[in-house]
């Protein structure tokens, strides 16, 4: 049996993926660790871990004990978090990466995923259909850290010969927890806000768009990005991952073929600066070419998918 661990879990994308990973795999040959616990009680069914990843002590014992196949890191301070507390976000985002890596050239783990971000591209990338191979030009200390996190694997896969693979994801929208501190995270909230029928103020300009991603296909990307062989991967930084771009106006109108009463606010705040350096839409044709990545879930479908997910989690609350 592969054994996993998901350093993270607590997190947006940490949940929905150990899910994913119990259902396919079963609880037992995944563990899960944060520094806090998660709130999802199906999540509980795996072995838990408390672990701060930037204590190279604690994560080296822990590697040593439960002898993992692969190691999903995806502990980290998000953009907007980040720039309130910008040396946190560099101790976290980069030591914990680091230790990682050192782990995996002592030969602790067999392979390692870790996640980087569409944060990375900056006002020097195209806005559209950015390649692969663009300028990495971020203006964020979350954006920084995925830039350097991205040479730092490839320098380990290179040099010691780490098989560490990783993916930029766009904004990822799921319902099963709460955004984490991100400036996309205004697509996950505002189908919170839909389902109780309440108005939703945007932190965004109606007219910014962004690409973005439903987190099925994310997790979906993510193992099947592990699931190839070695030999198939050719980027050793990180791949482009893209889907589906739109902005508030658009995700606001998609919501009211379910809620036809919604009500959209704008407010932009700092968040909008941020997001005015990424790019509208990604080229991931590298991903498709390399491990036969392709997105299925548009924006239509993913409100369906959330609103009727949202009806559902309020009708539990109130019985």
């Amino acid at each position: 049996m592969v054994r996993r661990l998901v350093i993270g879990a607590a997190g947006q994308l940490g949940i929905e993926l150990v899910l994913q990973m119990q259902a396919e795999f079963g609880p037992n040959s995944v563990d899960i660790s944060d520094i806090r616990v998660p709130d999802n009680e199906a999540v509980l069914r795996s072995k838990f871990l408390h672990l701060d990843a930037t204590d190279e002590g604690a994560l080296s014992r822990i590697l040593e004990e439960g002898k993992y196949d692969e190691v999903y890191h995806l502990a980290a301070m998000l953009s907007a978090t980040g720039e309130k507390k910008p040396l946190a976000a560099w101790d976290l985002n980069m030591q914990s990466l680091l230790n990682i890596l050192e782990a995996a050239k002592e030969g602790w783990i067999n392979r390692v995923f870790w996640p980087s971000s569409i944060a990375v591209f900056g006002p020097g990338t195209p806005k559209n259909k950015v390649p692969q191979s663009a300028l990495l030009d971020p203006t964020t200390v979350y954006g920084i850290s995925k830039q350097a996190g991205e040479f730092w694997c490839r320098y380990y896969h290179e040099k010691y010969g780490v098989d560490v693979r990783s993916v930029r994801y766009p904004g990822l929208i799921g319902h099963r927890s709460l955004p984490g501190g991100g400036t996309t995270d205004y697509a996950v909230e505002i189908y919170h806000y839909a389902a109780k029928d309440e108005a939703y103020t945007c932190f965004l300009r109606a007219d910014q768009v962004l690409p973005m991603m439903f987190m099925d296909d994310a997790v979906r990307g993510t193992l099947e990005l592990m699931n190839a062989p070695k030999e198939k991967i050719t980027i050793r930084t990180s791949y482009n991952l893209g889907a589906m771009s739109f902005s508030p106006t658009e995700i606001g109108e998609s919501i009211r073929q379910h809620k036809p009463q919604f009500e959209l606010n704008y407010a932009p705040d700092q968040r909008q600066t941020i997001a005015e350096s990424w790019p509208c839409s990604i080229d991931d044709s590298s991903a498709q070419i390399d491990w036969g990545w392709k997105p299925q879930i548009m924006l239509d479908d993913m409100s369906e998918i959330m609103m009727k997910a949202m009806a559902k989690e309020n009708e539990t609350l109130k019985s």
